[in-house]
Order: C-alpha cells, then sequence, then structure tokens
C-alpha cells in the first residue's frame, strides 16, 4: 500500500538539496530549536497571537536568523516566502496530544486542527519532527535512511528474482496449455509483493533528495516491465473482462491488507472467482494479452483486437497463417512477426527454465 501522498510531499519538501532542508540542518547544527509552520497563512491566522509580519523571499541564512526568536515561524504553502516570526501559535487545547514538551504539543495540534506541516526542531534532542496529517515523522540522518534503502532494494532483488521464476513457469504451463489458477495467483502475488516493495524504497529516494539518485537508478532498472506485467496478468485472467472490472481489481489488489494478500482464495474471489474454490486443481486459460505483450513493436490496439478476434492464447496457437492475417490491423507481415515472436518467446522460456533448474 502507498505511503500518505501528504507525508512524500513533506518528505519532498525538506529533502536534502532543497534550500527547507539546508536552513533546518544550520539550526540544528546550532542547538537553538524551532517551530515552523507551512501552510496559507491567510487560513492559518486563527492560531497567530502576536508575531512579526515579513513577507520575504526565502532563504537557509533567513530561516536560521528568525528562529533565533522564541515564537513559530510562518512560511507559505511551498515554502517559497518567510510571511511572520515569531508568531504565538494557539491550536485548542483540547485536542488530545500525546507529546510532552510544549513545542512538540503545540505542533501535533496545529497538524491535527489544520492541513499545514508543521515541524519541530528539538532543542535538546537534536531531532527534526514532522507533523502532516496529524501523524508523527521523524527525518533520520542520511547515511542510515541510505542504509536502509540499500537494504530493501538488495530484498526487492530477491523478491524480482523469485517473481521472474515464478512467471517463467507460468509462461511455459500457458503454451503447454496446463495453467491452474494457483500458478495465475502465485505470479500475480508475487508481482504485488515486489510493488510495494518499490513504494518503500520510493519513499526513500524522497526523503534521500540529492543523495538518492544511485538508489533511484537501480530501483528503476529492477522493476523494469513489472507493472505491465501485472496489468496484464489481470487482464488474462479475470473471470469477467471489462474496463470497470480490471481497473477495480488493480486497485482493491492495491488496498489489500498484507495478510490478505497471502490468502489465495482473497486474491482468487479479487478476480472474480469463488474464494472456496481449490486453486490447485482448477485449470485457467489466458486471453493472451501477456504474452502478446512481450512481442516487439506490436501495437496495444493490435493485441486487444486478435484477443478479441480469438478469444485465447490456445485459440491463437491453433490459428492458421490466413485467420490471424485477417485480423484487423495485423496483415501478413505483422502476421509472420508474431508467428516468430512467439517461436522465439518458446524457446527463450525454455532456455530460462533450463538454467533455473
Amino acid at each position: 500500500m502507498r505511503p500518505e501522498p501528504g507525508l512524500v510531499k513533506a518528505l519532498e519538501m525538506v529533502a536534502p538539496g532543497t534550500a527547507l532542508r539546508e536552513g533546518l540542518e544550520s539550526i540544528l547544527h546550532a542547538r537553538s530549536g524551532g517551530l515552523i509552520v507551512i501552510g496559507e497563512p491567510t487560513e492559518l491566522s486563527f492560531l497567530f497571537s502576536g508575531g512579526i509580519k515579513l513577507d520575504i523571499d526565502h532563504s537557509p541564512a533567513l530561516l536560521y536568523q528568525v528562529a533565533k526568536m522564541d515564537g513559530a515561524i510562518i512560511l507559505n504553502a511551498n515554502a517559497t516566502k518567510i510571511a511572520m516570526a515569531n508568531v504565538q501559535l494557539m491550536p485548542d487545547p483540547t485536542i488530545l496530544s500525546h507529546e510532552t514538551g510544549t513545542r512538540h504539543r503545540t505542533a501535533e495540534r496545529v497538524s491535527k486542527q489544520t492541513d499545514a506541516l508543521v515541524i519541530a526542531i528539538s532543542q535538546r534532542r537534536q531531532v527534526v519532527s514532522l507533523y502532516v496529517d496529524a501523524v508523527r515523522y521523524i527525518l533520520e540522518d542520511i547515511p542510515v535512511v541510505l542504509a536502509k534503502a540499500n537494504q530493501a532494494l538488495a530484498t526487492l532483488e530477491k523478491y524480482r528474482t523469485r517473481l521472474d521464476q515464478v512467471a517463467t513457469r507460468l509462461t511455459a504451463l500457458e503454451f503447454e496449455g496446463g495453467t491452474t489458477l494457483h500458478d495465475v495467483l502465485t505470479v500475480l502475488q508475487r508481482s504485488e509483493l515486489v510493488t510495494r516493495m518499490a513504494v518503500e524504497i520510493e519513499r526513500y529516494i524522497v526523503e534521500l533528495g540529492s543523495e538518492g539518485r544511485l538508489i533511484e537508478m537501480q530501483l528503476e532498472e529492477t522493476m523494469v516491465g513489472t507493472a505491465a506485467e501485472k496489468a496484464a496478468l489481470v487482464h488474462d485472467y479475470i473471470a469477467e473482462l471489462s474496463d470497470g472490472g480490471f481497473a477495480s481489481a488493480l486497485e482493491e489488489m492495491g488496498r489489500l491488507a498484507h495478510q490478505d494478500l497471502l490468502d489465495f482464495g482473497r486474491l482468487a474471489e479479487l478476480l472474480g472467482y469463488d474464494r472456496k474454490l481449490n486453486t490447485l486443481d482448477y485449470p485457467v486459460s489466458p486471453r493472451g494479452y501477456r504474452i502478446l505483450g512481450r512481442i516487439p513493436r506490436l501495437p496495444r490496439l493490435v493485441v486487444a483486437q486478435i484477443v478479441r478476434e480469438f478469444g485465447g492464447l490456445d485459440e491463437l496457437l491453433a490459428a492458421t497463417d490466413a485467420e490471424l492475417e485477417m485480423v484487423e490491423g495485423v496483415g501478413e507481415i505483422r502476421a509472420k512477426e508474431i508467428r516468430e515472436g512467439l517461436r522465439r518467446l518458446q524457446e527463450i522460456n525454455l532456455v530460462d527454465r533450463y538454467l533455473q533448474t
């Protein structure tokens, strides 16, 4: 499941390489502490008591200087201007807070009462806390985040290797006509696990800012083709194919709790099958989206037309050259390319399976 968009946006604003992060680092090193609220000043003004109106362009040096005052600093919504300084914040005191220090208690209450991003810098503990969507997130040192990102990337690579193994086996079964629902759900489950691990790494990349470019490149390389493969798998095996049903299945899968993702009955139900089915013995046949999608230079519209014409991969493999050529958008040359592509896929798959054994 994806992390909250509010948190991702907040991490982007304070990532290494940004002016705001540079200012926060200066405040930390000076051990002066601070409270910063980022949002539209006109919408937050009901919380303000006193303060100095500045309305000047934000810079790390200026942020450091105004942080020497006792009150809160107010930045506009995109953190390009320092709107006010030395502001006393007056959030609703009846809002429940689990924080102990005055600064952090105020930060939590402001976050719960408004949509603003609130940053509390602890003078004593030298910790930067983000309060966004009523949740506290503690910024960690870059080496710590980098270590976590590398560890997650190593785990992702293992997940991807396992996904490739079960996908290769499924391809062989599809060509042989011996696919069961269990085989399909195994690949689907692995695809979603890989996607979720990648989402975790994406959050680390956002938090790393300019320090995360190498991790980002490695992630992109590892994830090549995964999203398309998962979408094609759902297209191939969803019980009732429709645009709405397909989109709904992918969306629901993304929202599944981890425990439900491990439950093949729940995954079968998500694709429109009875969750009480014995998936190991239940035969299914692909429509052909997944296999045809691997043929180079074959447009999606043509893939969809071929599937509509033949109804499934078995029927496509059994079709004559003349029947394939008659499909709208195919013709003689493309028909030969499709035949050659299918033959190559079978050969490559046999080699892959041999190497994996």
